[in-house]
């Protein structure tokens, strides 16, 4: 089956996508960059990350590759005039890129959206130098906590690890991320993790907002309908049930993630 973003790109996850810096979401990767390094971003979306990326290797250069050409308009319209700093819509399969390009090959929430994660992880192999790095992190979806409990969020987080799996993907790829790399065939792997936690109430209202606007409006809430995984009652549900957790005082989030850091012999 053809690949498929679980989440789609309604303004409710680029709204999540633009928030992202190479410090809240690549701080793994940061003391590995030298300043002349050359790096694929892959599924670099919007661009944030990337443009950071561009930032911290100014005599180097960057390039953001997504299969979505209309995130890659926006991408380019937002690169700031940043002359190391370009974008291309790509396929992370068949890079279109010789052997041994980039010292540094970066996918942040990607893999977890794959069918074939071992493979991609293969190609990012071939087109980094001898001595470079492969670097991934993505979220885990089991793993994910919250505070009060709430029935709404736990039938949240079931509708969407089902969604996820149903277009051919692993919403729990975090804890999977160090066993994809072994079959990938590397074999100097640094295995870490980190997470984002939600706790403020602006904080929550951002987080608990987006949330619940996906859960009705986006292409994860689109799936779920489509293939009877939710009603557009549970749906609703589950978005009052996001409302009720960012207005409670006490809400907390905790959202951890995987991460690799592979050495290319």
């Amino acid at each position: 089956m053809p690949e498929v973003y679980t989440h789609g790109h309604h303004e409710s996850v680029l709204r999540s996508h633009k928030w992202r810096t190479a410090a809240n979401s690549a701080a793994y990767l940061l003391p590995h960059l030298a300043p002349d390094a050359r790096i694929l971003d892959v599924g670099c979306g919007p661009g944030t990350i990337t443009a950071d990326l561009a930032d911290l290797v100014p005599q180097g250069r960057v390039t953001g590759i997504d299969s979505a050409a209309e995130i890659i308009a926006q991408a380019a319209a937002a690169a700031g005039g940043r002359q190391n700093l370009d974008f291309a819509a790509g396929d992370v399969y068949a890079l279109d890129f010789p052997d041994a390009s980039f010292d540094v090959v970066h996918a942040h929430q990607v893999l977890q959206h794959l069918s074939d994660p071992v493979r991609a992880l293969r190609e990012m192999h071939r087109v980094t130098r001898p001595g470079g790095l492969v670097a991934a992190r993505d979220g885990d979806y089991a793993a994910m906590a919250w505070y009060p409990e709430s029935p709404a969020l736990d039938e949240w987080q079931a509708f969407y690890r089902a969604v996820a799996r149903s277009n051919g993907g692993e919403p729990d790829a975090g804890r999977r991320l160090y066993a994809w790399a072994r079959r990938a065939d590397f074999t100097d792997i640094i295995s870490s993790s980190s997470n984002w936690t939600f706790a403020t109430q602006a904080e929550r209202d951002w987080w608990g907002g987006l949330w619940a606007d996906r859960s009705v409006k986006s292409a994860i809430a689109q799936a779920a309908k489509e293939r009877g995984i939710a009603t557009p009652e549970a749906l609703e549900r589950i978005a009052a049930g996001w409302h009720a957790w960012a207005a409670d005082e006490d809400g907390w989030f905790l959202c951890p993630h995987g991460e690799i850091l592979c050495r290319v012999g």
